[in-house]
């Protein structure tokens, strides 16, 4: 028995090495399978910035990745609680021929760089405590895909062009601080008036025009926007009021041009047009909408209301809409509302040259389009876990657990709009 137990172990340790050889890729798959959907990104981006490859299987699983087989990354898949496929280089192949079917709504989409990812955010220059439940934030924290903060002295240096994603969200580009200041304290707004000053502007919604053009131009030069909640809604604003007064006396000292809402500009816009200013009727205490981009004014976080609807993600072709069925990768189409300062976008304000991803049957949620030699994409509420509405007891305020949502088919869509640029190779305008 002493001699066979060597001889024993050495059997299986070959079968076992043989076995590991003849795994030539590692497929994790992102259906109902998938033991924690969010993190499976956060493998997919460490694969990239390994500098490997990725493949996205579009429509294959729910838009599972495939990557080579590695014991690093097979191993780093079991200490992050992702599902894997051990595949035969045969069996990698036999996935890629089905795909491949033009009968079929599938297409491989091949990852390969590591996106440099930016956050726009207060939290670079103050406490900002709002910022700790920032759904971005918070997911690449999960997937652990590593970021940097900026703010406004980053844009107006023009440090942006070093970077390939960037990501904004409840923040207002129209100089008015959110027109509620039971979400910005006074610490945050101070930060703002020093940055403004130091650059020359006598006015925060001066400078927060500049920057709004900074992160135009960064786009228009090749990088890629995402922004969600109040961000999406002011930017645009701030764009289309451009050299017009729309901020009133309670945060600037001087009064709205009366003639404001007939000089704006809709041709400066990323996504909306024909849309009207909401005056000041929080007095800049209380929550106030901006203007009727918002489908939802007034069921916001901070208006008392909630959302219980669901919204629908567009079937694209995987082999010819290429783009938008990156963007769309989920195992679930059907996905439950979540409200926001800017809960979702009124159909009617929405340019006819922007791709809408998702709606309901009554707002559009998720936006597509291009400028320049860049994209962008829009995404409307503040949360997609968090459900609860109503900002009297403060719920918004509570950071989302995402240990305990790690299938959300809401977060999944923010997660597909961090790996999009890793399938694209292209030289950064400066």
């Amino acid at each position: 028995m002493k001699r066979t137990t060597p001889f024993l172990l050495l059997f299986w340790a070959i079968i076992s090495y043989a076995g590991q050889a003849l795994a030539g890729s590692i497929l994790i798959p992102m259906d109902d399978r998938q033991t924690d959907h969010l993190k499976a990104y956060g493998i997919a981006y460490a694969v990239l910035k390994d500098e490997q490859d990725v493949d996205w299987l579009l429509n294959y699983r729910g838009g599972s990745f495939m990557i080579r087989h590695s014991a690093k990354f097979e191993n780093e898949c079991r200490i992050r609680g992702v599902a894997f496929e051990s595949l035969t280089d045969a069996g990698a192949a036999s996935i890629k021929r089905q795909i491949a079917n033009p009968d079929l709504n599938m297409d491989v989409v091949t990852l390969n760089k590591a996106a440099k990812i930016i956050v726009y955010s207060p939290a670079k220059v103050g406490p900002a405590e709002f910022e700790n439940n920032d759904a971005v934030l918070l997911v690449l924290t999960y997937a652990e895909i590593p970021y940097e903060l900026v703010y406004d002295e980053e844009v107006l240096k023009g440090d942006l062009p070093k970077y390939d994603w960037l990501h904004l969200h409840h923040e207002d580009f129209t100089g008015q601080f959110g027109r509620n200041m039971q979400r910005m304290t006074l610490s945050d707004i101070k930060a703002q008036e020093d940055i403004a000053k130091k650059y020359g502007f006598a006015k925060v919604s001066q400078m927060k025009l500049a920057v709004a053009k900074g992160i135009k131009a960064f786009c228009a030069g090749g990088g890629y926007l995402f922004a969600m909640c109040s961000a999406a809604e002011t930017l645009d604003i701030a764009l289309a009021a451009d050299g017009v007064d729309i901020v009133g006396d309670t945060y600037d000292g001087d009064d709205v041009d009366p003639a404001a809402q007939a000089k704006l500009d809709f041709s400066k816009t990323f996504a909306f047009h024909n849309f009207r200013l909401e005056g000041d009727n929080g007095g800049g205490r209380g929550f106030s909408t901006f203007s009727d981009i918002n489908s939802a004014a007034g069921m916001g976080y901070g208006g008392g209301g909630s959302s219980s609807g669901y919204f629908e993600l567009f079937n694209f072709s995987a082999k010819w809409d290429v783009i938008p069925a990156m963007l769309t990768q989920n195992h679930e189409a059907i996905i439950k509302e979540f409200t926001g300062q800017t809960t979702a976008f009124r159909k009617s304000t929405v340019k006819a040259s922007t791709l809408v991803m998702g709606e309901s049957t009554t707002s559009d949620r998720y936006l597509y389009g291009e400028m320049g030699r860049g994209q962008w994409t829009f995404y409307g509420g503040h949360d997609p876990e968090n459900v609860r509405g109503g900002g009297g007891g403060g719920g918004w305020r509570v950071p989302t657990d995402l240990n305990l949502h790690t299938h959300s088919p809401g977060y999944r869509l923010i997660l597909n709009n961090v790996l999009f640029p890793s399938a694209k190779k292209k030289k950064r305008k400066t």
